[in-house]
Parts: C-alpha cells; sequence; structure tokens
C-alpha cells in the first residue's frame, strides 16, 4: 500500500488545517471559559482604573502629597518681659534646632563625625547613640547658637538639617530669678512670671505648606496655612534698682550671719504693686545645668513659718478696735513668767507694768498673752484670717502657699495665748507684707500685684483709721532707743515694723534654730513701702530679728526711698543704736 504525503494530499487537494496532526483533542467549552476569563479580567482592571482615576482622585493625591509635602510650624516669638520702667527683664533670641537624617549622617567620614560631636558637646558614642535612636528622623541637639551652628554646617555633613527656633534669655540672671522664673526647650513657662502669663507670652504659633525634597530640603512654597501671631509683652511691677539693692543686702546678711538662706519682698503701700522679691539661695536662669531644690524654692511665697513678735500688732489691733484696751492701758508682766494651765510662757526679762504701747515697743509675750485672753477666741481666728493669713494667696504668682491658722474651736487657753505672739500658727513672708498694708493705709488690705498697674486698688476695712494710726505710732516706738529694733532706723525718715524671733519646728518638735524676721514701714508719717525681710538659721551669736533683719530693712528702705524720689520727714541725720539692742522675747 501506497502512504500518501501532505505533499500529495495537498496536490490532491485535502486542506492542511484537516491534517490529523493538527486536529484538536481537548473540548471547545475549556477555551471559551479561558476566553471569558480573559475577558472578565481586563473588565475588572478597566474598572479599577476608572475608580483611582475618576472617582479617588483625592485620596490618591493626598497619599501623593504626603511624601513630599509637609506642613511646617512657624513659631511665634515670645513677648518681653520688662520692669515698671522698661528694662529688659526676659527676652527671646534666634536659635537653631539641629536635626539628622540618621542613614545620611552615618555615612559620613569617621573624623567629620567626631567634629559634630565636639561642636554638639557630646561623646561620638552618644553621637551614634542618638543618630540609631531612629532612622528617619531626631533632634541632635536644640537651641543651638548661630556661632555653632554656623561650624557645624561648614563639616558639609549630608543629612545635617536646622530648624529656626528661640532661646529665652535673662539680662538680670539671678538677681531677677525668683521673679521672672524660665521657660523650657520648648520656650513654655516652667517657673515664675514666665508661667504665670504663659497663655499672653505664649503667642500662637503659624504654620505653612511646603514641598520637600528626600533630604528635607524646601524646593517650593504651597501656601500659608496660618501666620503666626507673637505673644504680648509683659509690664511687672518690679523696679530693677530696688529689686538689685533689695538682693544686694539680703545676700550680705546671709552671707554674714552664716544663715541657711533668706527672703525678701518689698510692696508700693499706695498701689499694692510689689517692688521687688528676692531669695537665697538663687539661680543663673541662663544656665540652669546645677539647678537644685533649694536654689529653686521661691521662699518668699512658698516657704511658711511660725512668724513670732512680728504678730503681736495684729493681736493687739483687735483689742483696740473693740475697745477693750487704749494705747495706755497697763498690764503687769511681772515676774516675766506667767502659767496658763500646765503650760509657762515667759519674756526675756521682767518689764513690770507696761502699757499696751509698751508692750509691742518691748515686745512682751506675757503682756500680749494676757490682752488675747480677754478676747474669744473667734473673734481672734476672724482677725488673721481677714488679714490674710491661713487663706489662699490671690497674688497672680505660682506656689504662694496659704499658711496654717487651725480653727478657733480647737483653742485652748495656752494655744490661744501663744498664738497672740505668733507660735503656734504659720505664714509666708509675702503674706506678712501684705497684712501688714492695713496698718500702712488707713486699716484697708489691698490686693498685690505682680503687674505694673494704672487703677487705684480696692481693697477691704480689716481695722479703723483710728486703730491703724495708734498701731503705726506703737510700732514706730520699736524702732527707736528702746525699742527691739533701733538698728532698722533710716536717717532722714521716720520707719515703723515690728521684729520676730522664732524657734524652728524639726520634726513635730521645736530646736535650737532661728527664723530672724521684720516687717517695717516708711516713711511713718505717709508710709510707701513696705519691706519684709527673713534670714533662716542664722549660727552666728547673733540671731534676733532686731540684730539680722532689721538691718537689712534700714538699708534697703533708705536707697528704696531715695530711688522713688520720697520726700524725707525727720529732721534727724544722725542715728544713734544703743550698745546691744534690746532683745526680742522667744
Amino acid at each position: 500500500m501506497t502512504r500518501s504525503t501532505p505533499r500529495t494530499a495537498a496536490a490532491k487537494g485535502v486542506p492542511f488545517s484537516t491534517s490529523p496532526v493538527l486536529a484538536v483533542q481537548l473540548p471547545a467549552w475549556r477555551s471559551r471559559i479561558v476566553l471569558f476569563v480573559l475577558f472578565a479580567a481586563f473588565l475588572t482592571l478597566a474598572g479599577r482604573a476608572l475608580w483611582l482615576q475618576g472617582i479617588s482622585t483625592d485620596f490618591l493625591q493626598k497619599q501623593g502629597e504626603s511624601r513630599y509635602a509637609r506642613t511646617l510650624e512657624l513659631p511665634a516669638t515670645r513677648g518681653k518681659i520688662t520692669d515698671r520702667n522698661g528694662q529688659v527683664l526676659a527676652s527671646s533670641v534666634p536659635v537653631k534646632a539641629v536635626w539628622a537624617i540618621p542613614d545620611d549622617v552615618l555615612e559620613a567620614p569617621k573624623e567629620k563625625l567626631r567634629d559634630l560631636a565636639g561642636l554638639l558637646d557630646m561623646s561620638e558614642r552618644d553621637l551614634r547613640k542618638k543618630l540609631d535612636s531612629d532612622r528617619n528622623f531626631v533632634y541632635l541637639k536644640r537651641q543651638v547658637e548661630q556661632e555653632t551652628v554656623d561650624k557645624i554646617l561648614k563639616l558639609r555633613i549630608a543629612g545635617i538639617e536646622t530648624r529656626k527656633e528661640y532661646k529665652r534669655f535673662y539680662p538680670e540672671g539671678e538677681v531677677m530669678a525668683h521673679v521672672v522664673g524660665f521657660t523650657n526647650v520648648e520656650d513654655a513657662g516652667q517657673d515664675g512670671m514666665e508661667l504665670a502669663a504663659q497663655k499672653t507670652l505664649a503667642g500662637k504659633t503659624g504654620s505653612r505648606r511646603v514641598i520637600k525634597d528626600r533630604l528635607g530640603r524646601i524646593v517650593e512654597d504651597i501656601e500659608s496655612i496660618r501666620e503666626p501671631h507673637d505673644g504680648k509683652d509683659l509690664v511687672l511691677s518690679i523696679d530693677s534698682k530696688i529689686q538689685y539693692i533689695a538682693f544686694s543686702q539680703l545676700k550680705d546678711a546671709v552671707d554674714k550671719y552664716k544663715a541657711k538662706a533668706g527672703g525678701i519682698v518689698v510692696v508700693d503701700v499706695k498701689t499694692g504693686e510689689v517692688l521687688a522679691l528676692a531669695n537665697l539661695p538663687t539661680y543663673n536662669p541662663n544656665n540652669r545645668s546645677v539647678l537644685t531644690g533649694a536654689q529653686l524654692r521661691n521662699r518668699v511665697l512658698t516657704d511658711t513659718f511660725e512668724p513670732g513678735s512680728t504678730l503681736k500688732p495684729f493681736t493687739v489691733a483687735l483689742a483696740l478696735d473693740t475697745n477693750r484696751v487704749t494705747p495706755s492701758t497697763t498690764f503687769q508682766t511681772s515676774p516675766g513668767k506667767i502659767t496658763i494651765g500646765t503650760a509657762t510662757i515667759g519674756d526675756s526679762h521682767a518689764h513690770g507694768l507696761l502699757t499696751v504701747a509698751q508692750i509691742i515697743q518691748k515686745s512682751s509675750n506675757i503682756g500680749t498673752a494676757k490682752i488675747a485672753l480677754q478676747m474669744p477666741a473667734q473673734e481672734m481666728w476672724e482677725m488673721f484670717t481677714t488679714a490674710g493669713f491661713g487663706q489662699q494667696p490671690k497674688f497672680g504668682f505660682p506656689g504662694a502657699v496659704a499658711g496654717r491658722v487651725r480653727p478657733y474651736k480647737s483653742w485652748r487657753p495656752i494655744e490661744q495665748a501663744t498664738m497672740s505672739y505668733g507660735h503656734g500658727i504659720s505664714v509666708s513672708l509675702i503674706q506678712l507684707a501684705h497684712a501688714y498694708t492695713i496698718f500702712a493705709r488707713n486699716g484697708d488690705l489691698i490686693p498685690l500685684s505682680f503687674e505694673k498697674t494704672s487703677e487705684p486698688p480696692v481693697g477691704h476695712r480689716v481695722i479703723t483709721e483710728k486703730t491703724a494710726r495708734e498701731l503705726r505710732a506703737m510700732l514706730e516706738t520699736v524702732t527707736g532707743p528702746e525699742g527691739t529694733a533701733p538698728k532698722a532706723q533710716v536717717p532722714g525718715y521716720r520707719v515703723g515694723g515690728k521684729t520676730g524671733t522664732a524657734y524652728k519646728i524639726v520634726g513635730g518638735k521645736y530646736v535650737k534654730k532661728y527664723v530672724a524676721s521684720f516687717v517695717g514701714f516708711a516713711p511713718a508719717s505717709d508710709p510707701r513701702i513696705i519691706i519684709a525681710v527673713m534670714v533662716d538659721e542664722p549660727t552666728t551669736a547673733q540671731h534676733f530679728g532686731g540684730d539680722v533683719a532689721a538691718p537689712v530693712f534700714s538699708a534697703v528702705a533708705a536707697s528704696a526711698l531715695r530711688a522713688m524720689n520720697v520726700a524725707p520727714d525727720s529732721t534727724v541725720t544722725n542715728i544713734i543704736i544703743p550698745t546691744g539692742s534690746a532683745e526680742e522675747t522667744l
């Protein structure tokens, strides 16, 4: 039999497609399914493309923009703080924050990284540790001076960038530290008036949209979202001249008497403005690397102590105001001791028969206790609290404490007696200064202010004008030759005030450590200023308020009155202080 070839088949007119070699062995429905699947896939892709390109464009644009567009914060300049005469106490200076893209920086030569670490005041190891903490972005150092930034940029290290920010500068340094306070690295107030006026000083930051490349460099501005609004300037009531005088004199006293600490505050009697406030120890707000809790404490407002004899005028004022005594009413203080219940109190030595005025002049505990025991405990409690003791101060200054005055219902007779001369009660120095305005003025208590004021203050009456005048006269005798504070005298001016010396309480018990204080006003004929001084734990032989705190009052008052152009009210210019001033009764 002869096999036919394709050629012979073609020659015979048979189609090539009918060749058995090309015959399809699979069912036809399979190819149709494959075709349908391919068609469905293309249809799905077309639908997805239509969804992405036509319907979800906003989402895609946002996703794409997030790869290159950034919102930059535009910092607002913090407002300045000035004293009442316009002298700058705190201002913001431009600095830079140095940041990095770690992956790029780590590719730099080792010697450049070493130089960078030196300029940033850190070791190379610490620098590498920071760079390893985040692979995308890391702050290397905040608030870097421009001179240092220029040196860093000269290294030409890829991935190193800077950002504009501000750093607070305090020209007066440690002298004004406890008044002005300070800000943190984010330029937010942390203490003092920086904290109290944070909302006013801070302003409002702005923002803008920009396009950046992968190295963080700005390529193009897109839009301004919000303009920054700088903070408002703050004008304090503080007088820089008086502040420096007060700080210097307090420092001299703390050094001279080897004291643990001290505080002083000067108040304008007419307006209630705080003209000076200083504490020791203190700190430099421009360099807080070694700041301790003791340095930070604003003792004038946050520390409380038993006021001792500085509280006696309030007990006497209540007795005068309620017509229980007059300045000439007499009390027998011999033999220098008195027993109340099972306890005995005494004076430093027997004074004999004393008038009420002499009780203040000689600072007699016995005389004051006898006056106090004539009055209901509730009336004394009301007097103390109305004067501000035991009440939360409203000075507009952070950290001010209330002190402590126990409820009168729990007072025993001996406790009422001791509280009448300042034991068993705790106050702050600024509370004492504030309360003494009722004597320096005509019996009314006005609010204190750390900001300069233009409106006359509105106060409330605590004692009558007559009682206020009588107390001023008594307190003036305290600074005379027969009083406990002749060292408080000021040449050319009549002054009045009261000494205080109290044992400290440690672990719930009185110990032989002292707080020496003096609160006074000048000039006595028409008081313009009140000065309160506290010296904590003087360790020399002298520890009485009349010896330690009164001389500080004298020096500060003399300079402050001249700085304020207050006319002298006394023709006496040569002060004669008796040898060994009268001792305070503890």
